[in-house]
């Protein structure tokens, strides 16, 4: 557990962005010893509300991908050099930041340590629980940003279980693997609904 709460590191964190950019390895400098999660968090909070910035889950889903795999393998965080120097304009993330930061203040608040316990215990379920941040890291890059909630859907299952590993909290760790599997419907959904339009259009251009 953390001395300060969660949601006042990360709104003190989105206070000190530069005006301009900010790189992911300045990210990573700016979020210190505090946790590789404590990021994670902090880069699902930018989907949480609906509004686009072109290129941004690709770069964060794939940070937290890498961090969901440091995690799995017990190694230090490895970035690329492409990804880690990529600047990400703060004009527009830090507004969205800041309105998405309640949203966290919330969760954060019903959040209680030592919840389903087995749920946050090591070994195997360990494993299960970074190898579903790895999972959400995929859905959250998967090319679908211009479709409404396609973005925020991952994020929020990546956050519960941010949060819910931070404060050892099992019945968030839960919700996050329920909102992965809500995420991979609603894209079999799209998927299942874009094939049948396609079919119709076809026929309708074969007739």
């Amino acid at each position: 557990m953390y001395a300060e709460p969660i949601s006042q590191r990360l709104r003190s964190l989105v206070r000190s962005l530069p005006p301009t950019g900010i790189t992911l390895s300045e990210l990573i400098h700016r979020v210190g010893n505090d946790g590789l999660l404590i990021l994670a968090a902090l880069l699902t909070l930018v989907f949480l509300i609906p509004i686009s910035i072109p290129g941004v889950s690709t770069v964060f889903g794939a940070a937290i991908l890498l961090i969901g795999i440091s995690r799995l393998l017990r190694r230090e965080l490895w970035i690329p050099s492409r990804l880690k120097h990529k600047t990400i304009g703060t004009k527009k993330l830090r507004p969205v930041l800041r309105k998405a930061l309640p949203l966290l203040h919330k969760l954060e608040r019903v959040s209680r340590p030592n919840r389903i316990e087995w749920l946050v215990a090591g070994g195997p379920v360990q494993r299960m629980n970074d190898a579903s941040l790895i999972l959400g890291a995929v859905l959250l890059m998967m090319p679908f940003g211009l479709i409404p909630f396609s973005n925020t859907f991952p994020a929020v299952a990546l956050l519960f279980l941010a949060i819910g590993l931070l404060q050892r909290d099992g019945v968030c760790v839960l919700l996050g693997y329920i909102s992965n599997v809500l995420t991979i419907v609603y894209f079999g959904a799209l998927i299942g609904g874009g094939g049948l339009a396609a079919r119709e259009v076809v026929g309708r251009l074969g007739g």
